[in-house]
C-alpha cells in the first residue's frame, strides 16, 4: 500500500461510503445466502445495489479500494465478497498522524 494510492481511494465520496458501510456490515446489508457478512465480507452485488450503481461501476470502486490495501476480497462460488482490511486502515491512520 502506498499513501498515494490510499489518498486516491479516499478521494471519492462513494468509496468513503463503502468503507463506512463495511465498518458495520450487519447493520447496513441484509443476510447473504453465501458468505458471512463479517467473516467473509459483503457481496459486491449487494454493495452495487445499496450504492445505486451498476456492477462495472462498483467493481471499479472496489478495485481501487483493494489496490490501496483498504479492502480484502474473497471469492466464494462465482461471487466476490469484500471486507475492510482493519490492520491496513490502522496503519494508514498512524502514517497520516505521523506525517501531518
Amino acid at each position: 500500500m502506498t499513501i498515494e494510492l490510499s489518498f486516491k481511494a479516499l478521494a471519492s465520496e462513494r468509496r468513503l461510503q463503502i468503507l463506512e458501510w463495511l465498518k458495520e456490515p450487519e447493520r447496513h446489508f441484509p443476510r447473504q445466502v453465501d458468505g458471512d457478512l463479517v467473516k467473509d465480507g459483503v457481496c459486491g452485488v449487494l454493495i452495487a445495489e445499496k450504492l445505486g450503481v451498476s456492477q462495472p461501476t462498483v467493481s471499479e470502486h472496489l478495485k481501487v479500494l483493494t489496490q490501496a490495501g483498504l479492502l480484502r476480497s474473497k471469492r466464494i462460488k462465482q461471487w466476490t465478497f469484500y471486507r475492510r482490511d482493519e490492520p491496513s486502515i490502522r496503519n494508514l491512520k498512524s502514517l497520516i498522524r505521523t506525517k501531518l
